[in-house]
């Protein structure tokens, strides 16, 4: 890796990180009781039936804390996740420039980032999986035993080893592609529709609502897939590739293809202000490594 121009110049890629790693950081701790409540609906259904019915019983049963169960793993995860995500499609768009965003005349390639951004969740996935195993399983515990991520860690690779932290790749991969997609490219879409359609909305106002927009529709379009790969990672009877489709078909004849958006509302509700934040830190996060960090 070197300074000179290029995909994965130094200072690029140290950007991309140092910028991701912030908005990781906002993005976990402002989404995570909502993905809380969301797990627990996906996983138990019959005793978490509807958003607040659930969200009344953790903050009646377990505390207010009890939302933000798995948040360290979590953030440790987005922001490797994060890193990953944001790098790898950053370094597309720097191999496959779009000519058309320097000249405004013309109209960006709008299917361009959507394309990019399904690799990108091909390669997030591997890095994101062992952090998301770890998170469905401690979420799912009710009650304070064994509810810390750390205890739940060493219970997996004490019951299966380490292949207990890639558990669900081909779920993982089922989930990113199609997130990813909608996510970046939906972003890309929404910058340049506010920018187009209303000139004088600041920069940071953009940010914040297409990243909002962007995280509520890549959720959307993902949801089907990711019901089932909750359930095979939350389970301790799932194996690192073939648990999934298994799983897909199970819920769609036992409880109908409407129960592949079980917890549709929680995380879309996370979406927006996560997402919002994801991408507001993130863009911020440039600005503060191009004028003090790395000028």
């Amino acid at each position: 890796m070197s300074d000179a121009p290029g995909a994965l110049n130094r200072r690029d890629v140290t950007r991309d990180i140092f910028s991701a790693s912030i908005g990781s950081v906002a993005c976990c701790y402002t989404g995570q009781p909502f993905d809380t409540v969301k797990v627990r609906m996906q996983t138990n259904p019959a005793a978490f039936p509807s958003v607040m019915f659930t969200s009344k019983t953790i903050l009646s049963n377990e505390g207010i804390s009890a939302f933000w169960k798995g948040a360290v793993p979590t953030a440790m995860g987005m922001v490797l996740e994060n890193a990953m995500a944001f790098g790898v499609n950053e370094a597309l768009k720097r191999t496959f420039p779009d000519d058309a965003k320097e000249d405004p005349t013309k109209r960006p390639d709008l299917l361009r980032p959507f394309m990019m951004g399904a690799i990108t969740g091909c390669f997030s996935a591997t890095v994101l999986l062992p952090s998301e195993v770890v998170k469905a399983k401690t979420q799912v515990v009710v009650g304070g035993n064994e509810a810390s991520s750390t205890d739940v860690y060493r219970k997996m690779i004490r019951k299966q080893g380490v292949r207990s932290l890639f558990m669900g790749f081909d779920a993982q991969i089922m989930r990113d592609a199609p997130f990813y997609a909608f996510f970046f490219g939906t972003y890309e879409l929404n910058c340049y529709l506010f920018r187009t359609y209303i000139p004088t909305m600041p920069e940071e106002l953009n940010y914040f609502l297409s990243g909002g927009f962007a995280g509520m529709l890549g959720w959307t379009a993902a949801m089907p897939f990711d019901v089932p790969k909750t359930n095979v990672q939350a389970s301790w009877n799932s194996r690192v590739v073939g648990s999934y489709f298994p799983e897909l078909i199970r819920i769609a004849k036992e409880r109908g293809p409407l129960a592949l958006y079980t917890g549709l509302i929680p995380t879309v509700l996370r979406a927006f202000p996560a997402n919002a934040a994801l991408f507001l830190g993130v863009e911020m996060g440039k600005k503060v490594f191009d004028r003090f960090v790395w000028p």
